[in-house]
């Protein structure tokens, strides 16, 4: 069997057609500027290198690019991967980003997590 190696739109897109329940509840909260006005995108890529043809990328959760904010949810699987995390954070601050990090759990009071993303985005 053959396998087509998916372009970074597409795994992008299908990130985005099959979302986290977290995902899917912080999505709802950001989409169509409902968050103070601030355009909100989702699983968007960001290429950091390209060599010997090869690209090499990371895909946020959220992206808000008037502010250059990533917003990442971060779920168990993120308790054993904190320092690729944060190799990934300084790659994207070398980029000119900004990083902030949320557990999936926080998502259980809303309205703090809303205003924690505005303190950032100000």
């Amino acid at each position: 069997m053959i396998y087509k190696k998916k372009s970074i739109t597409e795994l992008a897109r299908e990130l985005r057609k099959n979302p986290t329940p977290k995902e899917k509840l912080l999505w709802e909260q950001l989409r169509k500027r409902r968050l103070s006005g601030y355009r909100f995108v989702r699983q968007k890529p960001f290429i950091y290198k390209e060599a010997k043809g090869k690209k090499y990328f990371f895909i946020a959760d959220f992206y808000c690019p008037k502010k250059k904010l990533v917003l990442e949810l971060d779920g168990k699987i993120h308790d054993y991967q904190q320092y690729y995390d944060y190799n990934r954070d300084l790659v994207l601050e070398k980029l000119g980003l900004s990083t902030l990090r949320l557990a999936n759990n926080d998502l259980k009071n809303m309205q703090k997590v809303k205003q924690k993303i505005l303190t950032y985005l100000k």
